[in-house]
């Protein structure tokens, strides 16, 4: 079974942080992270003067992440897997999801990189229910890029994309921050429900200070 393949996860399923500069003393501490949560809306709610002007269009942009970042990577990019383990979605996530505070979830935390440098955090929320199907074979990802799977499905359906800058002293930032050279008061980040054959997953990806679109250049499917 799918259940006795994955460890017991800590409480939201964050990943332990192995550089302590990096890592806010609340956020080990559940309680603190349902005060302190991230505050995600729609992509509508922005103005796009209010969004870093490198970064407007890669956090709208309707492909697929991965595939956008091949196409940018000159060298080795590759899934650097922080964590997959059994949790609970943090209180926002299950309202997202549609799915109770207290079910348990496959919680997936990696880091995408170009030649070792860590361009993206993204963590993925996929709740025991929707582990049917097609979407069982998510469970078993390792270092395979999750984008990959998801936009080779003819069936899947992309929700609302929604936006969050992410400050200093959020658990979420401090996830993301993990092991990284570059520093940032906030960087941004972008999460979808995904759904195929109906049943949802959640995806938030953050864009990290080392990620080369803080520029002023177009991605390059814009410069055409």
């Amino acid at each position: 079974m799918i259940l006795s393949r994955l460890q017991g996860a800590p409480t939201h399923g964050f990943h332990s942080c192995d550089n302590p500069a990096r890592m806010d003393p609340d956020a080990l501490n559940t309680h603190a992270l349902k005060a302190d949560t991230t505050r995600w809306q729609p992509h509508r709610y922005f103005l796009r003067s209010a969004i870093p002007k490198g970064l407007y269009d890669w956090l709208l942009d309707p492909a697929s992440l991965t595939l956008r970042l091949q196409q940018l990577c000159s060298g080795r990019f590759e899934v650097h897997v922080l964590s997959q383990q059994w949790g609970r979605p943090v209180l926002d996530e299950a309202l997202v999801l549609g799915v109770r505070p207290e079910c348990q979830a496959i919680i997936r935390q990696v880091q995408l990189l170009c030649n070792g440098q860590p361009w993206i955090y993204a963590r993925t929320v996929i709740p025991v229910t929707s582990l049917r199907g097609r979407l069982q074979r998510l469970a078993n990802l390792g270092t395979r890029p999750l984008g990959g799977v998801l936009f080779a499905d003819p069936g899947m359906q992309r929700g609302v994309v929604e936006l969050a800058r992410i400050c200093q002293g959020q658990q979420l930032y401090s996830a993301a921050m993990c092991n990284t050279r570059g520093h940032s008061q906030a960087v941004w980040g972008r999460r979808s429900v995904f759904r195929i054959a109906g049943l949802p997953l959640l995806v938030s990806e953050i864009f990290l200070p080392d990620f080369p679109a803080a520029g002023d250049s177009k991605p390059m499917w814009k410069c055409r």
